[in-house]
């Protein structure tokens, strides 16, 4: 045992965290038939909801595109100018498609209000509905009012409308698709066509509207221009009339003046300087000739050889003093010339001072008459043609496709439906399997028995097909070459040899719980050792329920506890069988405890007579884990058969039975695995092989 215990630790260690998948398919494909009914089950129910619960609903589509700005008739773009194609601006249409506004006008036209469809307070109201408004009014009891109002109405209509709305734009493009779905079809087609004329129409709203303002705005401000305008020629008028005439050339004419002026000055004055210069020079000559050279006089330069003469002196001195008169006069008439000159260019620069004004302040005022009147011109011109574009107004989108009443429900689409069901069957009735398979702790094989319990699987015994235990020894009898004849036979072998030296003569077999085969595999050995000439005797352990009687054709009632008690002999009791070809000791009911009954030392004495009558004594016990008969007999046998079912009984049942034999120092001698289906497994991935006897060929089927 130690050695299986540790070729099993060794073997499972490194496959603990590997997903086997051949395993899972195998899995899969073993529980074919569960998936196949989940498919069919769910395939069922979304029929049902498809075909009988789910409301057909109808979808139609209005196509609408968008005008680009080159497409308008007059082109006053600043004004109201038409779309443009960037994704801002297609996505804002999408938005506006969209817009409450806009879904308010459509169930106002339509008067979706009155709608069931949009008008949840319309609606018959279904058990659920109630019971959740009942729960609501327990929560938050209603308001006064009689029920909801006109405006929340419309509102729930609204959001109803934009539930059933879809609008998507086709990418790279200007096209959109308003697609509306209903539970009518002429409705949802009337929904979309209404609802791209609004969007439409409200494009030349919002176009009048603006264009309509702009008109108004624009009158106005002409109105105030042209005020402006007269107010500003009226001004230049009044300073022309007010004023000389003035003039940039009769100003250029004037500066002209100034600077000559202003040149004579400059000359006037280095003149009267160099006559002072010359009189200062004149008055300070005392000689002639200094008064000569002085003057550079001609005169004076011919008479001032002859100086010394009287007479020359006398025309002399009265020349010189005609020069000095003469410079003296020449400074007089300098300074009143100068002086003029002076007066004169102070007169003209005052009047080309006034003047310079003037014609500043004249052409400020023409300036601002002249921007009046560019301004006014300007926004004539732009009043009339707003004006004119009153008249051909163009919306920025248009109809391409008016929406068409469907033909065919769009939803619920049947096929995808019942494809998702048949998927959502397949997936429920996977996991259902792999989870079933994992949370399996159930048998399959010799070495799974031996790899958990730690003791040997001394046989293994296929299913046979048969509805009472004595049909399966008549099988058993009538086919002594088949596989379960050659399991049994294995099976007695590996018994006998469990102790070599001396062979059990009392055997026992038990069981976790019920239902596990022990009593067929007692009924089985009977039969093969009495084959073998054997002198057999089978004892039924199991008082409490006592099926023996059930299965043999006999009228005995009286059994084991019987002569335990001494109320009856061995030899008045004891039955022969035919079929078995063995005695049979059947169970009674007795008034003590079984338990105590088969813990007296009647019973072990009887045991130790008929071991001197028999050479095989086989005793079918009740399950272990129910009643603690087993372990009590278990004291006087000598190998302990116990039988595990194939695919049936639980690890931790086994391992808990085993514990209560062990706990009582009488461990099992091996294991029996019962009624393997050889189809199960095949299914299970181990082929038609459940031991050495799958050669033997014989076919057997579930009960």
């Amino acid at each position: 045992m130690r050695r299986i215990q540790q070729g099993a630790a060794a073997a499972t260690a490194p496959d603990e965290d590997v997903i086997d998948l051949g395993a899972l398919l195998s899995a899969l494909w073993r529980g074919k038939i569960f998936i196949i009914l989940a498919m069919v089950a769910a395939v069922c129910i979304g029929g049902m909801y498809v075909y009988t619960l789910a409301t057909p609903m109808y979808r139609s589509t209005a196509v609408v595109m968008l005008n680009n700005r080159e497409e308008q008739v007059v082109d006053i773009g600043n004004v109201i100018g038409g779309l443009g194609s960037d994704s801002a601006v297609v996505n804002t249409e999408v938005e506006v498609l969209k817009s409450r506004i806009l879904l308010g006008k459509v169930v106002d036209k339509l008067n979706l209000i009155e709608d069931p469809e949009f008008n949840a307070a319309l609606r018959e109201r279904s058990a659920m509905d109630q019971m959740k408004s009942m729960v609501r009014n327990l929560v938050r009891p209603p308001s006064s009012g009689t029920g909801p109002s006109t405006d929340s109405q419309r509102e729930g209509a609204i959001n109803a409308l934009l539930g059933a709305l879809t609008i998507k734009n086709i990418p790279q493009s200007l096209v959109f698709q308003a697609t509306v779905e209903t539970t009518e079809r002429e409705k949802s087609a009337l929904i979309a066509d209404t609802l791209v004329d609004l969007y439409i129409l409200n494009q030349l709203e919002v176009k009048f509207d603006a264009t309509e303002q702009a008109t108004t705005w624009l009158t106005q401000r002409v109105t105030d221009l042209q005020v402006s305008l007269e107010k500003a020629e009226q001004e230049v008028k009044d300073f022309r009339a007010s004023t000389p005439l003035v003039s940039p050339e009769a100003l250029a004419g004037l500066e002209v003046q100034v600077k000559e002026m202003r040149d004579r000055i400059d000359n006037t004055q280095g003149a009267q300087e160099t006559a002072r210069a010359r009189l200062e020079n004149m008055r300070g000559a005392e000689t002639p000739e200094t008064q000569t050279e002085v003057t550079g006089d001609l005169q004076l330069q011919r008479l001032l050889p002859r100086i010394d003469e009287p007479a020359i002196a006398q025309a002399f001195e009265t020349r010189f003093g005609q020069l000095l008169a003469r410079t003296e006069a020449d400074i007089t008439r300098n300074d009143s010339q100068l002086k003029a000159l002076q007066d004169s260019l102070t007169t003209l620069e005052r009047q080309i001072d006034q003047q310079s004004n003037d014609l500043i302040t004249l052409q400020q005022l023409t300036r601002e008459a002249e921007a009046s009147r560019l301004l006014y011109e300007y926004f004539l011109s732009r009043l009339k043609e707003t004006s004119a574009q009153q008249g051909v107004q163009q919306a920025d989108s248009r109809i391409l496709s008016p929406a068409v009443v469907p033909s065919q429900p769009s939803a619920p689409r049947k096929s995808m439906i019942l494809a998702a069901a048949a998927l959502l069957g397949l997936v429920i009735g996977a996991a259902f399997v792999l989870i079933r398979e994992t949370r399996s702790r159930a048998f399959r094989n010799a070495e799974q028995l031996e790899t958990t319990t730690g003791y040997a699987t001394i046989g293994q015994v296929p299913l046979i097909q048969a509805k009472r235990r004595l049909d399966a020894i008549a099988y058993l009898k009538d086919k002594p070459s088949s596989a379960a004849a050659e399991a049994i036979r294995n099976l007695r072998t590996s018994v006998m040899l469990s102790n070599v030296d001396t062979p059990p003569k009392v055997i026992m077999t038990c069981s976790s719980l019920s239902g596990e085969g022990k009593t067929t595999i007692a009924l089985s050995l009977s039969l093969n050792f009495a084959t073998m000439g054997k002198r057999v005797l089978l004892i039924e352990g199991d008082i409490r329920r006592r099926v023996f009687g059930q299965y043999l054709k006999t009228d005995q009632k009286d059994g084991i506890v019987s002569i335990i008690t001494g109320e009856r002999t061995f030899d008045d009791v004891v039955i022969q069988d035919s079929l078995l070809g063995a005695d049979v000791l059947l169970g009674d009911k007795g008034k003590a405890n079984a338990a105590d009954i088969f813990s007296s030392e009647r019973f072990a004495n009887l045991l130790s007579d008929l071991r001197n009558r028999y050479d095989i004594i086989i005793i079918d016990t009740p399950p272990v884990l129910i009643v603690p008969d087993a372990r009590v007999i278990a004291q006087h046998v000598d190998a302990t058969v116990f039988v595990v079912r194939w695919d049936r009984t639980q690890k931790e049942q086994v391992l808990g039975a085993l514990r209560e034999f062990e706990s009582v120092g009488k461990p099992v001698s091996g294991l029996v695995l019962n009624q393997i289906n050889p189809r199960g497994m095949k299914r299970y991935g181990y082929g038609n092989n459940y031991g050495p006897y799958s050669a033997y060929g014989s076919k057997y089927y579930l009960n």
